[in-house]
């Protein structure tokens, strides 16, 4: 957060509210294809979107094809998300030191050639062994995407704009998969979940150089960290597995507390290498901004709520209320599109009342949203248990992506804009796997028969726990009006941007995923 001088003279401009952006424009004039260049990156987001969910649809298929082991399918889904998100943060860091467009577009031509490797699988090890490099292609692609995306639109109501429609697309990237993965499964078979992606990175690869701009490169740090890429790596994958993995070997069990422990080890060592190295792959310094924190605890927050509420709505459409996966994305369509709604608002709305409301007003709607679906029944229908509770939980998910994404990566330099997208995209990744364990968890636990009674006593206790990350994320949001960061001068003294608000001035932010 860049803050303006303490003492300003009465005649100048006047005070912007706490929390919004600070026009500012990337080197030059606003590029003429900026736009253009906006619909080929969301165009790619939607295809990691839509890849990551409609997999699910496509599990039994696979599973049947290929010969998979009882119980082994889900690793066609797991081995991406380890990938994904272990190498979320190595893969925004390359946007720095080499350049986002550049890594954007290699990123992309590794998910077609990991594409195709999928759906010409003939066995399970070669599609789980294509999945690990699609998830691997997805995690330098998402990040670098956003630092171009960044340094593309201006800070202020453009990169407001342009940060909305990105919003919105992830949300109707995860319904669309869900209303064309059974179709695309039935008619056509499994493998072409996968090569539905060939055009759209045939696309991006032949209109990318014309239409993207490289972003800057941080100065003097092309000599990568490779064992703080390999620490911070091996930690996060050993997290997601540990969390991915509780629900069935338990959450005390040895195994579980082992990798988690191991995780925690991990991450000590590899804050002590950054710590003394020349050329870290993260700069421990980004983490002394307290809005950069609170927005990226406020997103881990947001991403256990969204994900633990969209499985158990799932769950429980499917199997009290009897739903088809295609009945089922239809009738939740209505939650992707008010979180368009929601984000599209929220993006015009924080230049003028700043990120911090919008936070609490989305962590309020998401709480209510889900304490809504809490009195779900076993005779219910869509009308009465889930379409007004849906409605305010979608509306909650647009607003609070929205303000999270700012926070979190306000006041981020131009030349690390990759490295803080990528902790942006891991720590929601990390959110994800942890509100999808939680939630099936605490329905496990709580689910008293396979009757539709039984099992709604259950996803009454999903929806439960995800209304309680939900208020903790409120009780963030709420705090977050409270940070101070330190003075404009004392930032200045250090040579960097500044990422705290003065007492008595107007606090400058720039608007960033």
């Amino acid at each position: 957060m860049r803050n303006t001088d303490a003492a300003r003279p009465a005649a100048g401009p006047p005070a912007r509210p706490a929390g919004t952006a600070r026009p500012h424009s990337p080197a030059g004039p606003p590029d003429a294809r900026r736009w253009k260049a906006l619909t080929l990156l969301v165009m790619s987001f939607f295809m990691v979107i839509v890849d990551s969910q409609i997999v699910m649809l496509a599990l039994p298929a696979m599973e049947s094809d290929l010969g998979f082991a009882a119980g082994d399918v889900q690793w066609v889904m797991s081995a991406y998300l380890l990938s994904f998100g272990g190498l979320l943060m190595f893969g925004g860091r390359t946007a720095d030191l080499l350049g986002g467009r550049r890594m954007f577009m290699v990123g992309t031509a590794l998910f077609g050639i990991a594409s195709v490797l999928c759906g010409l699988a003939v066995n399970s090890e070669m599609l789980i062994g294509a999945r690990i490099l699609q998830g691997a292609a997805a995690a330098i692609m998402t990040p670098t995407a956003m630092a171009v995306l960044m340094h593309t639109f201006a800070e202020g109501p453009e990169r407001n704009k342009a940060l909305g429609i990105w919003t919105g697309i992830g949300a109707f990237g995860a319904t669309a998969a869900l209303l064309i993965g059974g179709p695309i499964t039935d008619g056509l078979g499994w493998e072409w979940i996968f090569y539905i992606n060939v055009p759209v990175v045939a696309a991006v690869l032949l209109l990318g150089p014309k239409v993207l701009r490289e972003t800057p490169v941080a100065p003097g740090r092309k000599n990568f960290d490779p064992a703080g890429a390999i620490t911070i790596t091996a930690a996060i994958a050993a997290l997601v597995y540990a969390v991915v993995d509780a629900p069935e070997a338990g959450w005390t069990s040895g195994r579980t507390l082992g990798l988690l422990a191991a995780s925690a080890v991990l991450l000590a060592v590899f804050a002590a290498i950054e710590n003394r190295s020349k050329a870290p792959l993260v700069p421990l310094r980004v983490f002394k901004s307290p809005t950069l924190v609170g927005g990226n605890i406020l997103m881990l927050i947001v991403a256990m709520a969204v994900y633990g509420g969209a499985l158990i709505t799932s769950l429980y459409a499917q199997q009290v209320l009897g739903y088809s996966a295609v009945k089922f994305g239809l009738s939740t369509a209505i939650y992707a599109l008010m979180s368009i709604v929601g984000a599209n608002i929220s993006a015009r709305l924080v230049a003028r009342i700043g990120y911090k409301p919008i936070a609490i007003v989305g962590m309020s709607l998401l709480t209510g949203g889900l304490l809504l679906l809490t009195q779900i029944d076993a005779n219910g229908g869509y009308w009465s248990d889930l379409f007004f509770g849906l409605v305010i939980f979608g509306t909650g998910i647009g607003s609070t992506n929205v303000a999270a994404s700012i926070a979190s990566l306000t006041g981020a330099k131009p030349e690390e804009s990759g490295l803080v997208s990528g902790i942006n995209n891991a720590v929601f990744q990390i959110g994800a796997a942890l509100g999808i364990a939680i939630a099936s968890s605490v329905a496990l636990a709580q689910t008293t028969g396979t009757t539709p009674e039984g099992l709604t006593d259950g996803f009454q206790a999903g929806f439960l726990a995800t209304a309680v990350f939900a208020a903790v994320g409120l009780a963030t949001a709420l705090l977050l009006l409270l940070v101070r960061g330190k003075s404009a001068n004392a930032e200045v003294a250090e040579g960097g941007e500044g990422s705290g608000d003065t007492a008595g001035s107007a606090p400058k932010v720039s608007v960033m995923h």
